[in-house]
């Protein structure tokens, strides 16, 4: 029987900060993709190779892992103020299941590079030599970014000499702004902190009643102490992505601290809610060898992190868990804050698998409300690859 050829979509492969994604301007996207749907969403799985009970994503652009597994949509946007609107999937592994209930902060390095490339920014706002200032609008949130594009001849620098732990080569730096970051997230009506609190009693059955910053800002997250669930914090992923027992507890940890946060309604929901919340845990500075053999001497961080996303320990720290990060530590008696030193700080640096990260954020309390008008750190972006992304007909 006769078989319909692939189709072809213009896309771009870029890797973002820690994070590699296809990327694609909506007004490329086959009609039946452009509006939010089963459509898109089978489209966007069939790209990235999902799902794919072999756990590899072989016949389709990801990479198997949380970090390699993500859509990007960018369009010129509407909104007053606003540049081009940024809209990230993350494409589950083995599930056939999309899940558009957070951002990408290593991916919202590349949101500015693809935008001017693409066309979708007013020349006007672009210098041939210097930065170009990006203003997007976050759609999975509904929160503003502002990403620091250098320019250089009239084209998007690439090169440079930024080092980020977790990227083998340098890069040129793109400074990004998070501003305004608690997450407006259903059920937590905008709050910072959903509890009320900037330290809970979390019961989980099986494990405990742990302490726990429960937080939305960057993307809703969940921090413990690393001595509570028996780690130190200078785990690398092995550690805990080969420990079945483990992997089920830190989600029963994601499950009820959902439930606790109003993120959803019962425990059920949980499945259907992979990229958030994110759980992570905490502890004081201690020397280790990151995953490179670099060595982390204690007096290099404020304290050591590590976090989970879409069910296993990441290689290094995603962008928004970063903000999060910048953000708790920047408010006295928050777990994080707490691991630290405690006191009122706007910077910490962080020891993660792959190295270190500086990130920032400055908070202020006003009628007994935490709010933070912006975090702040920097990533890099490269094109990996541009063209057209085919795929079957069908």
């Amino acid at each position: 029987m006769a078989h319909a050829p692939q189709i072809r979509i213009p896309a771009t492969y870029i890797r973002g900060g820690t994070s590699k994604g296809v990327f694609f301007r909506l007004k490329d996207l086959p009609e039946a993709a452009q509006v939010p749907g089963v459509a898109r969403d089978a489209l966007l799985m069939r790209v990235i190779g999902s799902p794919d009970p072999y756990g590899k994503q072989i016949d389709g652009m990801g990479g198997a892992t949380s970090s390699t597994s993500k859509t990007v949509i960018v369009a010129k946007s509407s909104r007053p103020d606003h540049d081009v609107d940024y809209l990230f999937g993350q494409v589950s592994i083995d599930r056939a299941f999309v899940d558009w209930s957070g951002n990408c902060g290593n991916l919202s390095a590349a949101v500015g590079p693809f935008a001017i490339s693409g066309g979708l920014i007013d020349p006007d706002r672009v210098p041939d030599n210097g930065i170009a200032i990006v203003r997007i609008w976050q759609a999975n949130i509904g929160k503003t970014i502002i990403a620091h594009v250098p320019m250089t001849n009239g084209a998007v620098q690439e090169t440079g000499d930024f080092e980020l732990d977790g990227v083998t080569f340098p890069a040129a730096e793109v400074q990004l702004e998070f501003m305004d970051p608690a997450a407006e997230e259903e059920g937590a009506e905008g709050a910072m902190f959903p509890t009320g609190n900037v330290v809970d009693d979390l019961d989980v059955p099986g494990v405990g009643t742990l302490k726990a910053t429960m937080i939305n800002a960057g993307i809703p997250t969940i921090f413990v102490n690393a001595d509570a669930i028996g780690y130190t914090g200078t785990e690398l992923q092995d550690a805990i992505n080969s420990d079945d027992a483990a992997l089920k507890k830190f989600e029963t940890i994601r499950a009820h601290g959902a439930l606790r946060m109003g993120l959803i309604k019962n425990l059920d929901e949980i499945a259907k809610r992979q990229h958030t919340p994110k759980v992570a845990f905490v502890a004081w500075p201690t020397a280790y060898a990151a995953s490179s053999g670099k060595r982390v001497d204690a007096g290099d961080v404020d304290l050591l992190v590590r976090a989970m996303s879409m069910g296993k320990l990441h290689h290094a720290m995603m962008g928004t868990a970063a903000v999060a990060i910048a953000t708790a530590a920047a408010i006295p008696g928050t777990l994080v804050n707490l691991a630290a030193g405690g006191g009122e700080r706007n910077a910490v640096r962080f020891g993660h698998p792959s190295g270190t990260l500086r990130v920032g954020a400055e908070a202020t309390q006003a009628n007994g409300e935490w709010t933070v008008k912006k975090a702040v750190m920097s990533r890099s972006a490269r094109v990996l690859m541009e063209g057209w992304v085919r795929v079957p007909s069908e």
